[in-house]
């Protein structure tokens, strides 16, 4: 059964390849990810499978013709609009976006650059150099255990040059990095139909609003954002109707309230609720109130003001017929994407690419904020081929990596119910829900020549035993077990 849905997931992408060589290395690759114990490049995915050595052939096929990113992209959202047990608010299902900064030392990498970290975390330093990536996913649920499935995952930061290259200075990636999110999450989210998307308190601005209603305009889908709030937000009440003969334009807007100020306020209006946040029933008090937001935007939200363990939240939500319970139930959902940003780092080395050419010119590492971006010095057609080939690449190298973590997600979700898979792997404390990526993951590693030699007839199987280094041995010896 593990192996037919593997089979599956992978074979629903193949007509976004080309060639059938090329997809075989991409299943190769993913199957390689979910497996491996060492993050090191695609050597370890090589090493993982016992495959044949042959780098400059999986080389090739994150830097091939035979696919586009945006096609495979979206077969994977497809396939998991229809197979996993996506959380529906309404017939809506919940979409999460966030970023995150990878570390790259390779000063010839196409997008790397010198990035503030923002991060309260005293290990991090307070510069580094690296990429800015930009990540949607999907809220999964089944047996109490929730799962963001990564979607997409693109390079936001450094990569406008690039871009401009290929569709223009009007075209993709020409915005900010929270700009972009919003634009991705939309697209991205099209097989899923209208959705909530949760996000932090950076998308809480006003070009984002603003981006968000035209799309919803302009596209064939709906979606509303979940969000938190500064806790220094002005809001504004409705504006007033205006006297009869009077002249002049109308207001846009009424007075304005700061929303700090209604914790104390309104403080008699507050009610006692319990609901869910992180997986235990809390009491929390709240009020919903409905103002306006934005500085010349003054769109209408719903505001839920929450004390949680005598700590204060705002948060926003565009949609105004939500419930005040379940947008703060939503918002806490919203940390679901950290987990899967740990599991992409940490058990499929999803970031570890380190594609470069030496069309790239090098980063110079004490560069002003001021200086343009060292892309424009490549100036030559074939010099701009090789460094998007470059870019490319590292994003396909990361797209592995989305599919190998939603895959081990899915498969907790859908086959490991009972609890026996706990056993494969030793923890301090047992889950008691359904278990992590990485179980499932270690689980993979020490079954998977068996589960492969078991299902002889599956694509995935075939591709994995033309590929690798003495096959009948390893499968011989799994047959036998």
């Amino acid at each position: 059964m593990i192996m037919n849905f593997l089979n599956d997931a992978l074979c629903s992408l193949r007509k976004c390849f080309s060639r059938e060589a090329t997809h075989g290395w991409f299943m190769a690759m993913v199957l390689g990810m979910m497996i491996r114990t060492e993050k090191l490049g695609v050597t370890s995915m090589i090493r993982s499978l016992n495959l044949a050595p042959r780098y400059d052939s999986v080389l090739r096929m994150f830097r091939s013709d035979a696919w586009r990113l945006e096609d495979a992209e979206d077969e994977w959202v497809r396939f998991v609009a229809k197979n996993a047990p996506l959380v529906k608010v309404g017939d809506r299902a919940v979409q999460i976006t966030d970023g995150c900064k990878m570390v790259k030392e390779g000063r010839r990498i196409p997008a790397v650059k010198r990035l503030h970290q923002e991060s309260g975390n005293s290990s991090k330093p307070e510069y580094m150099r690296g990429q800015m990536y930009g990540a949607v996913g999907v809220l999964a649920e089944a047996n109490g255990k929730a799962f963001c499935i990564p979607l997409a995952c693109e390079v936001q930061d450094g990569a406008k040059e690039m871009m401009s290259w290929r569709y223009g200075d009007s075209g993709a990636r020409q915005g900010s990095h929270v700009d972009e999110s919003i634009i991705l999450s939309y697209y991205i989210g099209m097989p899923l139909g209208d959705t909530i998307l949760l996000a932090d308190r950076l998308y809480l601005t006003v070009p984002a609003l603003a981006q968000l209603d035209w799309l919803n305009a302009m596209g064939g889908r709906r979606m509303d954002m979940v969000t938190l709030a500064k806790s220094n937000a002005v809001a504004y009440e409705d504006a007033p109707e205006p006297a009869p003969g009077a002249k002049g334009r109308p207001r846009l807007k009424g007075a304005a309230v700061k929303l700090q100020g209604l914790f104390e306020s309104r403080a008699g209006e507050f009610r006692k609720a319990k609901v869910f946040i992180y997986g235990k029933l809390q009491e929390i008090l709240y009020l919903q109130v409905d103002l306006r937001w934005g500085k010349g935007l003054y769109r209408k939200m719903r505001f839920v003001l929450t004390i949680i363990g005598g700590a204060r939240l705002i948060i926003a939500c565009t949609d105004t017929s939500m419930d005040a319970l379940e947008i703060v139930e939503l918002y806490a959902r919203r940390f679901t994407i950290e987990g899967s940003f740990r599991s992409m780092k940490q058990d499929v080395g999803a970031f570890s690419n380190r594609f470069w050419t030496h069309k790239m010119p090098k980063l110079n590492e004490y560069a002003k904020s001021g200086e343009p971006d060292r892309a424009t010095l490549v100036t030559d057609e074939y010099a701009r081929d090789k460094v998007l080939r470059a870019f490319d690449a590292n994003e396909r190298y990361v797209f592995c990596g989305v599919v190998a973590t939603g895959l081990l997600q899915m498969l907790s979700l859908e086959f490991f119910a009972d609890g026996s898979i706990k056993d494969y792997r030793y923890q301090r404390t047992p889950p008691k829900k359904l278990p992590s990526e990485a179980v499932v993951a270690d689980y993979l590693l020490r079954s998977i020549f068996c589960l492969l030699a078991r299902s002889p007839n599956l694509a995935i199987s075939q591709i994995i035993h033309e590929l690798m280094h003495d096959p009948d041995r390893f499968f011989d010896k799994a047959e036998g077990l």
